[in-house]
């Protein structure tokens, strides 16, 4: 059977950065991870506040903040296998939003909702890769 290997919230904001600033006040988090699209917004970051993570990103990218009606949170499932995890929630009542793909940065994946309004990012990591190499692949995939 696939493994489950983490499960985090994804949260959409209207700025980012100034979400991270509270997150990081409030919570006592630290930010861990935080990547860029060329035009400066946060395509994604995770935080650490205690033992618990999550990730923030700006509104974008079919990802509209609930301030502007979109989906408030957005569950992110690490597995084992990407594609025997998806076809078991299709299977079950799911429907696609976006296919799973090698997304080029280490992950492959996709998100799928589930039948009760949920969105899930079904992903497994392909490739081992430092920050770095994270961000210049970012701004590559956004230069095609």
């Amino acid at each position: 059977m696939t493994e489950i290997l983490g499960l985090h919230a994804r949260l959409v904001v209207e700025g980012a950065d100034a979400a991270l600033a509270f997150y990081t006040a409030a919570l006592g988090g630290e930010v861990l991870e935080r990547y860029t699209a060329p035009d400066g917004r946060v395509v994604h970051s995770m935080v650490q506040a205690g033992p618990a993570r999550f990730a923030v990103k700006d509104a974008g990218d079919g990802d509209p903040a609930p301030t502007g009606g979109g989906v408030p949170v957005i569950m992110s499932l690490e597995v084992s296998d990407a594609d025997a995890v998806a076809e078991r929630m299709l299977a079950a009542g799911a429907r696609v939003i976006f296919e799973i793909a090698d997304h080029g940065y280490g992950d492959y994946g996709g998100r799928l909702a589930d039948p009760f309004g949920h969105q899930w990012m079904v992903s497994q990591r392909i490739e081992q890769l430092d920050a770095d190499q994270v961000q210049r692949r970012l701004d590559a995939l956004q230069e095609t």
